[in-house]
């Protein structure tokens, strides 16, 4: 199968139709027992929420349920048409996916890079583009936690008001480092996380600070990451610097040295071409993948004409799917290795109620999603349809440009810092249920997949893409206003997760071994 085509939704009946293959269809709204559909030549055989399934024709038992002509499941029982099609009587199976590798690759029509669209970016001394200007404090173990927040804590808006051009001071406090195997893969990846921010563009300069005895030495993590101690890298070690206060009160001293340079920066108009934007999905619904999500991939499809990058993670929730990535690689190799990633998932997973095993959170089943394969279906349209330029782990350092896939966890805290880890600027991510994630240094945008969710989240919610479901705007159209906002964000107009103050405690490295 191709990319999945997106068809309009604009009208007034109360059934979406997403491919003329599919037995089933999608309630815009809530729909009564026994209202009568006589466009679908259905009557109602049960109250369905809006978001949900409803069988368009009879489905046998065992027989494979279809939604965007993509297989969701198979009928655990006889259902009838009119009736409810969810987790009650649709069951996950697995089906044999060809990969087809390459065979939907198709080339892009790149804009010529002297009308590429611009944003108002901080360029770096070595040629990297910020969106953002902090100063971050990062913990090289849980055990000095404490002291970056009460450094950070120091500086306080009337503080920082002599230093206009300094977002804030940011403390990345995480709760590992130590009572962990090292050398492992767990080790390897939390050191790629913490080195990754430490290099970000939106830092102007970090204070990572250790304890002393912690399997994760400050020392060993500055040389190993080649990170290069300096005045925008600084390091403490609690056991060496005197202690909690002592500790404090140099790390204040410290960022106060680094916020003058700090400060000295202003913006100027860079091609879009330097964004790197992290596509994430959380608390998603039935209208997720009918809205937001493929309107976002509208966006990095044009993103990726305009010379930038897209970065789709959550490696369980393109399960069921990934055929719809494998076919637009653009070599075998970036195929497998995705497939790989995903050999590796199920062996890690195996034996638990995971998402990857079938099991979505309790906010998507209400919200009309049945299974992980359901889920993937729409999680995966962030994408867009631009060839699958390279995989690559959890925050490694992206360095191509066009679409591309980091392997990361479901869990969106754990995804995104992956993400801007490896390079994102800028994050933005779609939600039904309503999310209320933000972080930092990358700001988040957040679009709502729903008109009803976005008016009473609306302090939450940057973009409404329930206006695609309520017909007044097509998935392109979506595509193109979402694809301004970015630039708009980019440029340094806050996201609303920023004006309430999200971000600082967003920062979650992978956890993935024993605690011992």
């Amino acid at each position: 199968m191709s990319a999945v085509a997106i068809p309009s939704v604009a009208g007034v009946s109360p059934l979406i139709r997403l491919h003329d293959n599919d037995n089933v269809l999608v309630a815009r709204a809530p729909i009564a027992l026994g209202q009568a559909l006589p466009e679908f030549g259905l009557r109602m055989r049960a109250q369905v929420p809006a978001g949900h399934k409803i069988a368009a024709c009879r489905i046998a038992a065992g027989e494979k349920v279809r939604k965007y002509d993509t297989v969701i499941g198979a009928a655990m029982r006889d259902i009838e048409a009119g009736e409810h099609v969810h987790t009650h009587n649709l069951e996950l199976v697995d089906f044999d996916r060809d990969p087809g590798f390459c065979e939907d690759v198709r080339p892009v029509d790149y804009v010529p890079e002297a009308e590429r669209a611009t944003f108002m970016g901080i360029v770096r001394p070595d040629g990297s583009v910020a969106t953002r200007n902090f100063i971050g404090l990062i913990s090289s173990v849980n055990c000095s936690a404490t002291v970056i927040k009460q450094i950070a804590a120091h500086f306080t808006p009337e503080r920082l008001a002599p230093y206009p051009n300094v977002d804030g001071v940011v403390a990345f406090a995480q709760s590992s480092g130590c009572g962990m195997s090292s050398p492992s893969e767990h080790f390897d990846v939390l050191r790629r996380t913490i080195a990754g921010y430490a290099r970000h563009p939106n830092l102007a300069a970090v204070l990572i600070v250790g304890l002393g005895c912690e399997r994760n030495q400050v020392a060993d993590l500055v040389e190993s990451q080649g990170l290069v101690p300096g005045p925008n890298v600084r390091t403490f070690v609690m056991q060496d610097t005197g202690g909690t206060r002592a500790t404090i009160a140099e790390g204040i001293r410290a960022i106060e040295a680094m916020l003058p340079a700090a400060n000295d920066v202003k913006r100027q108009p860079v091609s879009a071409a330097h964004l790197k934007i992290g596509l994430e999905c959380g608390g998603s619904d039935g209208f997720s993948g009918i809205t937001a999500n493929p309107a976002l991939g509208a966006a990095m499809d044009i993103l990726v004409r305009h010379g930038g990058t897209a970065i789709l993670s959550e490696t369980p929730e393109i399960h069921g799917v990934e055929f719809m990535l494998t076919r637009r690689a653009v070599s075998p190799a970036v195929g497998q290795k995705l497939l790989d990633r995903l050999a590796w998932w199920e062996e890690y997973t195996r034996g638990h109620n995971g998402q990857f095993n079938g099991v979505v959170g309790p906010g998507n089943q209400a919200g009309g999603l049945a299974n992980i394969f359901e889920k993937s279906l729409g999680s995966a349209m962030k994408g867009g349809t631009t060839p699958l330029q390279a995989v690559y782990e959890y925050a490694e350092p992206i360095d191509k440009a066009g679409f591309v896939f980091m392997d990361s966890p479901g869990y969106d805290p754990v995804a995104s810092t992956g993400q801007i880890a490896s390079g994102a600027n800028l994050i933005c991510f779609t939600t039904g249920r309503g999310s209320m994630f933000g972080s930092k240094p990358s700001p988040t945008i957040k679009l709502a997949s729903n008109t009803a969710m976005f008016t009473r989240l609306e302090d939450d919610m940057d973009i409404n893409c329930g206006l695609i479901l309520d017909g007044e705007l097509d998935v392109q159209q979506m595509g193109e206003r979402i694809f301004q906002h970015i630039l708009r964000a980019a440029s340094g107009e806050p996201t609303k997760s920023e004006l309430l103050g999200l971000g600082d405690h967003e920062f979650v490295p992978w956890h993935m071994g024993i605690v011992s």
